[in-house]
Order: C-alpha cells, then structure tokens, then sequence
C-alpha cells in the first residue's frame, strides 16, 4: 500500500490544499485545563496498574489454594 496521492484527481487536491492551515492550534483555546487531564489521566494510570497487581496476587493466592485442597485419585488403566 503506497502512501501519497495514486491518480490525477488525488494529485491535484493535493497541490490545491498543500499550503491550507487545517488546525491552528495558537488561537485555540482549550476547553479542559491540561493539569487536570494529566491528574486525572495519572489517576486511571495508577489504579490501572493497582488492579493489575491485585489480580496476579489473587491469582497466585487462588492457585496454590486450589494445588493444596486438590484431591489426586489414581485411575485404572483401561
């Protein structure tokens, strides 16, 4: 898969828009305070990364719960 224009009628958009501004982002201003999304975007990091630790301690407590209540039968060959 190529990248950039394949055909005539691409082409010419393409030299049409190369010189528009699409975003300008100096006379924008933004509507969330950009502390308080990295506060809050650390905050779900974090909790992320609690409930990860949690689920493998819980994982290794359920299995050596589980290997240690395991009953072994021997089975007869057929």
């Amino acid at each position: 898969m190529a990248i950039g224009a394949e055909d005539y009628i691409d082409q010419l958009l393409v030299k049409k828009y190369a010189e528009e501004k699409v975003d300008n982002h100096d006379n924008m201003e933004s509507m969330v305070d950009p502390e308080k999304m990295m506060g809050a975007m650390n905050d779900y990091a974090s909790m992320y990364r609690n409930m990860m630790t949690l689920k493998q301690r819980l994982n290794i407590a359920c299995y050596a719960i589980n290997a240690r209540t395991a009953r072994y039968t021997k089975t007869r060959p057929r």
